[in-house]
C-alpha cells in the first residue's frame, strides 16, 4: 500500500503524475451533467425561500411535549391553509412558518397553538415579515454577492494575470450553480445563513485556486525562453505539486463541516444548523475539485492560444522528433565501421 507522503514526493518531482490537464475533456463533461442537473432540478423544483426572503409569518412555540402533530392539529383547529412549514428545532421548540396572516387568522392560529400545546399565548414567539422586508433582504444578498466576485476579480487580475482571474471566476460560478442545484434537490430553506455559506465557500474555492495558480505561475515562468515544456505540461506539473496540500486542507475543513451537519443538525436535531453547513460541506468539496480540474485546464487552454504558447508547443514538438545525436554517434562507435571485420592487432 502506498503511503501518501511518499506519492506527494512522486508526483512533486514529477515522477507520478496525473494528467489533469490532458483529460480536461473528461471533466468538462462531468461538470456539465452536474449543471445540467442542477438546472433542470432549480428549475422543476425551485429554491425553498425561507421566511427572511419571501416574507410570511413565524410562530415559536417552547414545550416539553413538542410535537409536529400537534401543530399542524393546530393549523387546521385555526383554519390556516397557506403554505406552511413545520420544524423542530431541538427538543423542545417547535416553529411554524407560514405565508402572510391577517390579524383575526394570527390571533386563531395562536390560540390553538396555546392550547394545544398547553402554554400561554405571551410565552409564544411571533414574527411577522413583509414582502418589502424580503424584498430587501434578497437585494442585499445578491449585491454582496455581486460585489464580492468583482472585487475578487479585481484582485486576482492584479496579483496574477486577467486569464488566471477569469479561470477563477469561472470556477467559483460552477461551485456556486452546482451547490445551489443540490440545495434545491434536498429542499432546505435558503436563509441568510445560506447566503454566508455561499460566500464561505466562494473564499475558500478562491483559496485553493490562489495556491493552485501561484505554483503554476512559478512553473511558467520564462516558459517560453527556456523552450524545455509545453505550457500545459507545467501547468498540470503544478497540479501534481499541489494536490497533496488540497486533499489534507479539504480533509481537515470537511471534518468538522461534517460533524455540524450529520451530528448536530442530523443525530442532534439542531435545525438551524443545517442551513449553514450544507452549503458548507457542498461547497468545500466542489471547490476542491474545481480548482484541481476545472480553474487549471480552463487556464492551459486559454493560455495555449497565445501565439507564443503555440510556437512553444512546435519548438517543443520538433525537439521531441529529432533522434538524440549523441547517442546515435555513440552507437556508430561501439559497432565500428561498417564490412570491416575484426582483427587482433595485438599479433
Amino acid at each position: 500500500m502506498l503511503k501518501l507522503s511518499g506519492l506527494g514526493g512522486r508526483l512533486y518531482r514529477g515522477e507520478t503524475s496525473i494528467d489533469f490537464v490532458g483529460k480536461r475533456k473528461i471533466w468538462y463533461s462531468f461538470s456539465s451533467l452536474l449543471i445540467l442537473a442542477s438546472a433542470f432540478t432549480l428549475f422543476t423544483q425551485g429554491l425553498h425561500l425561507g421566511i427572511e426572503f419571501k416574507g410570511g409569518s413565524s410562530f415559536t412555540v417552547t414545550t416539553n411535549n413538542a410535537s409536529i402533530e400537534t401543530a399542524k392539529q393546530s393549523l387546521l383547529d385555526s383554519q390556516v391553509t397557506s403554505q406552511n412549514i413545520i420544524q423542530k428545532v431541538g427538543n423542545d421548540k417547535i416553529r411554524i412558518q407560514t405565508d402572510t396572516l391577517t390579524s383575526l387568522q394570527q390571533t386563531s392560529l395562536e390560540a390553538a397553538l396555546a392550547k394545544n400545546f398547553n402554554v400561554s399565548i405571551e410565552s409564544i414567539d411571533s414574527q411577522i415579515i413583509g414582502p418589502s422586508w424580503g424584498e430587501e433582504i434578497t437585494r442585499k444578498a445578491l449585491y454582496g454577492l455581486f460585489g464580492f466576485l468583482l472585487v475578487v476579480m479585481l484582485y486576482l487580475a492584479m496579483t496574477f494575470e486577467a486569464k488566471m482571474a477569469i479561470s477563477a471566476i469561472i470556477a467559483v460560478i460552477h461551485d456556486v450553480v452546482i451547490t445551489v442545484g443540490i440545495y434545491a434537490l434536498v429542499g432546505f430553506e435558503v436563509t441568510p445563513a445560506t447566503i454566508i455559506g455561499f460566500l464561505t465557500i466562494l473564499g475558500y474555492s478562491l483559496y485553493d485556486t490562489v495556491v493552485v495558480f501561484d505554483k503554476v505561475r512559478e512553473n511558467t515562468k520564462s516558459i517560453a525562453a527556456s523552450g524545455k515544456t509545453t505550457y500545459s505540461k507545467a501547468a498540470n506539473l503544478a497540479v501534481n505539486q499541489t494536490i497533496v496540500r488540497s486533499f489534507n486542507t479539504s480533509l481537515v475543513a470537511l471534518l468538522p463541516v461534517g460533524s455540524i451537519l450529520f451530528v448536530g443538525a442530523g443525530l442532534l436535531g439542531a435545525g438551524t444548523l443545517k442551513d449553514l453547513s450544507l452549503a458548507l460541506f457542498i461547497g468545500l468539496a466542489t471547490g476542491t475539485y474545481s480548482s484541481l480540474c476545472i480553474a487549471t485546464p480552463i487556464l492551459a487552454a486559454l493560455r495555449e492560444r497565445e501565439p507564443a504558447m503555440q510556437a512553444l508547443r512546435k519548438r517543443v514538438g520538433n525537439r521531441s522528433d529529432k533522434p538524440n545525436t549523441a547517442s546515435t554517434v555513440q552507437e556508430k562507435v561501439d559497432r565500428g565501421p561498417r564490412n570491416q571485420p575484426k582483427r587482433d592487432r595485438r599479433r
